[in-house]
C-alpha cells in the first residue's frame, strides 16, 4: 500500500512540476485541485440509539468519556473528531462558530445550544491517520434522521456502521443500509457489547443473512465483534492484564482495519488528481506532436490547418448563438423543475408537522423547532443531491452538443476552475438578525473521478473523467427562529401553526433564491468554458501555422534543429504520460471492496 501511495504521489508531483514549465494555467488548476482533494480521510460512524456508538468511538480513540455517552442528543449535531495538539472543542451554530469548554461538551452534545456540528480536536493516535464523524443517533434511523445521516455518509471515505449483539439488525437499520448502498462503497460493521451477550456469534450470522436479503452489496462486508467496556478496562489496567483485556476487546483489529481503509481512501484521492493531470498531459502530447509535424514545413499540412482554422472561426460565430440558446433553455428547464420539487417538499413538511401539532401538547409542542430544524436539514441534503444529478444532466446535454470528444477534458477542466473561483469569491449567503429565520451557507468542495472516491462536500459528475464542483446547501432553523417561537408561541397550537407556516415560507423563498444562484453559477461556468475551448483551439491552430511558417523560413539545418527540439518536447511529455498511465493502471486494483475479515472470523 505504501509503495503504491509513493508511486502515485511521485507521479502527481512530477506531472505538476512539468506542467509548471509547459502550461502555468493548467498547473495552477491542478495544484488547486490537489490542495482541495488531498484532505484527511474521514470515517462516518452511524448507528441506532443505544447501540454503544459513542462508547465505541471513545474506545477507538483510547480516551474514555471523550464522546459523551448516553447523551440525549436532540439536535442534528455531529461530533467531528480531528487531530490536534490538545483537547479542545468548537461548536458551529447558526450564527457562527463558538469555542466550547471541554467540561461542557456533554451538555452541548445534549442540545443545550443549537449546534450544527461540534469539532473536537485531540492528540489521539488514531486521529493521525483519519478523522471520525460521530453522527447523532437520537430519534433512531427514521426517514428524516436517515436522510441527514446519509448525507454525511456520502461525504466520507467509508462508513462504520454500529450494531450491538443484543438482537439482529432492525428494519430501520436495514432500510438505512439499503439506501447507503447507493452512496458508499466502503463499509465496516462493528458488533458491540459482545462481553454482555454470549450469543453474539449467532447475531452476527443473522445480520449477514439479513444484509444478503436487504442490502446485498454489504453482505460480504467485514464484521468486527468488539467490547468498548473491556477496552476501557484495559486502559486502566497494567502489565499482562492490560494486554489480555485489550485483546479480548478486539478493538485493535478494528483500529487497524480503519487505518487500512483510510490509506486506501488517500490512494483513491491521489488517483483522482492523477486522472485530471493525465488529461492535461494528453492535450500537451497532441500539441507537441503537432509541433513535430510543423517542423517539416509541409505546404499541404499548412493549407489544411488554415482551412481548419477558417472553418472553426466560422463555426464559432454561427454556432455560438445556438450554444447559448441551448444552455439557456436547459438551465431554465432544470431550475424550474428543481424549484417545483422544492415547493412540493415544503408542502409535505408543512402537512406532516401540522398533523403532528394537533397531537402534541405542553413540553412536546415546545420541541417543534427541533423537529422542523431536522426536516430542514434533511431537505437541504435532498436538494444538494438533486442539484448534483441535475447539473450533471445539464452539462452532459450542452457539452455533447457543443464540444468534440477530443476537447471534453479541457472544457471540463475549465468548468472546474471557473466554479472553484466563483465559489471561493462568493461570500456565504447567511441569514442574520432577528427577522431572518433561515440560515443558508455555501459548503466546501470535493472532487472525485470514480465511485467511492468522494470526500468532503457535494460533487457533480459529468462525462470525461472530471467533475464539476457543487457547494452543498446548508439549511436549518437559525437562532432567530427559536427566539420567535418561544416569544410568541410557547404551547399554543394556533400560534404554532402560524409560526410553522411563516418559517417554511421563509425557507422556500431562501432556498429558491439559492437554487437560482447555483444555476446562474453553472450557466456562467459553462459559457466561459465553451468560449475558452473555442479560443484555445484557435490559438493552437495559429501556433501550428506559425510553427510551419517559421520552419519554412529556415534552411534544412534550422528545420532539423527545430524538429529535434519539438521531438524532445514530445518525448518528455510522453515520459510523463507513461508514468501517469502506469500509476493509474496499478490504481485500478483500488476497489473499495471491504477488507478481508479472516483475522476476526474465529
Amino acid at each position: 500500500m505504501r509503495d503504491l501511495t509513493a508511486t502515485m504521489d511521485a507521479a502527481v508531483r512530477d506531472t505538476l512540476a512539468y506542467l509548471r514549465t509547459a502550461d502555468m494555467d493548467a498547473a495552477a488548476d491542478l495544484a488547486e485541485l490537489r490542495r482541495i482533494q488531498l484532505t484527511r480521510p474521514g470515517i462516518v460512524v452511524v448507528g441506532e440509539t443505544k447501540r454503544g456508538k459513542s462508547s465505541l468511538v471513545n474506545a477507538l480513540l483510547g480516551v474514555p468519556g471523550l464522546s459523551p455517552v448516553d447523551a440525549a442528543v436532540t439536535t442534528a449535531a455531529f461530533l467531528d473528531f480531528v487531530p490536534g495538539p490538545a483537547f479542545a472543542a468548537r461548536a458551529w451554530l447558526p450564527e457562527g462558530g463558538e469555542p466550547v469548554p471541554v467540561d461542557d461538551l456533554a451538555d452541548w452534545a445534549a442540545g443545550r445550544r443549537r449546534a450544527r456540528r461540534i469539532e473536537v480536536t485531540h492528540p489521539a493516535p488514531l486521529l493521525q491517520y483519519l478523522s471520525l464523524l460521530d453522527t447523532p443517533g437520537a430519534g433512531g434511523l427514521d426517514p428524516v434522521h436517515a436522510t441527514v445521516a446519509l448525507d454525511a455518509v456520502r461525504r466520507g471515505t467509508a462508513l462504520l456502521f454500529v450494531a450491538d449483539a443484543s438482537a439482529p439488525l432492525s428494519q430501520p437499520e436495514l432500510d438505512f443500509l439499503a439506501q447507503a448502498a447507493a452512496r458508499v462503497d466502503a463499509v465496516v460493521f462493528a458488533l458491540t457489547k459482545i462481553d454482555a451477550y454470549p450469543q453474539w456469534r449467532r447475531i452476527a450470522d443473522d445480520n449477514r443473512a439479513l444484509l444478503q436479503a436487504h442490502a446485498p452489496r454489504f453482505a460480504a462486508a467485514p464484521w468486527f465483534p468488539v467490547s468498548a467496556r473491556l477496552a476501557e478496562l484495559a486502559l486502566a489496567a497494567t502489565g499482562a492484564q492490560q494486554s489480555t483485556l485489550a485483546d479480548a476487546s478486539q478493538i485493535p483489529g478494528l483500529q487497524h482495519a480503519l487505518i487500512e481503509l483510510a490509506g486506501r481512501g488517500h490512494q483513491l484521492q491521489l488517483a483522482n488528481v492523477l486522472r485530471a493531470a493525465r488529461g492535461e498531459l494528453a492535450r500537451l502530447d497532441t500539441l507537441a506532436d503537432a509541433k513535430v509535424q510543423a517542423a517539416t514545413a509541409d505546404p499541404a499540412r499548412q493549407a489544411q490547418l488554415r482551412t481548419d482554422r477558417a472553418e472553426l472561426g466560422a463555426r464559432k460565430r454561427t454556432e455560438a448563438r445556438q450554444w447559448t440558446l441551448l444552455l439557456n433553455a436547459e438551465v431554465q428547464r432544470a431550475r424550474v423543475a428543481t424549484v417545483g420539487a422544492l415547493r412540493s417538499r415544503i408542502a409535505e413538511i408543512q402537512q406532516d408537522l401540522s398533523v403532528r401539532i394537533e397531537k402534541l401538547r405542553g413540553e412536546q409542542l415546545a420541541k417543534l423547532p427541533d423537529d422542523l430544524d431536522l426536516h430542514l436539514q434533511a431537505l437541504a441534503a435532498e436538494l444538494s443531491e438533486r442539484l448534483e444529478i441535475t447539473f450533471g444532466q445539464v452539462a452532459e446535454t450542452v457539452l455533447t452538443s457543443a464540444v468534440d470528444a477530443d476537447d471534453r477534458d479541457a472544457v471540463l477542466g475549465k468548468i472546474n476552475a471557473t466554479l472553484r473561483h466563483v465559489l471561493a469569491a462568493t461570500p456565504p449567503r447567511d441569514g442574520s438578525g432577528d427577522n431572518m429565520l433561515i440560515a443558508l451557507s455555501a459548503g466546501g468542495i470535493a472532487f472525485m473521478a470514480g465511485r467511492g472516491a468522494a470526500l468532503g462536500m457535494s460533487v457533480l459528475g459529468v462525462a470525461g473523467g472530471l467533475l464539476v464542483p457543487v457547494a452543498g446547501l446548508g439549511l436549518g432553523l437559525a437562532a432567530g427562529g427559536y427566539v420567535l417561537y418561544r416569544r410568541r408561541v410557547h404551547s399554543d397550537r394556533q400560534h404554532a401553526r402560524t409560526w410553522l407556516r411563516d418559517v417554511l415560507a421563509e425557507a422556500r423563498a431562501a432556498l429558491a433564491d439559492e437554487i437560482t444562484v447555483r444555476f446562474t453559477d453553472l450557466q456562467y461556468a459553462l459559457s466561459v468554458a465553451l468560449d475558452d475551448a473555442a479560443q484555445r483551439r484557435l490559438r493552437d491552430l495559429d501556433a501550428q501555422i506559425a510553427e510551419i511558417d517559421a520552419a519554412a523560413a529556415e534552411d534544412a539545418s534550422g528545420r532539423a534543429k527545430r524538429r529535434a527540439a519539438a521531438q524532445h518536447e514530445l518525448d518528455t511529455v510522453r515520459v510523463r504520460l507513461r508514468q501517469a498511465d502506469e500509476a493509474l493502471l496499478r490504481a485500478r486494483a483500488l476497489t473499495p471492496a471491504p477488507i478481508d475479515d479472516e483475522r476476526q472470523s474465529s
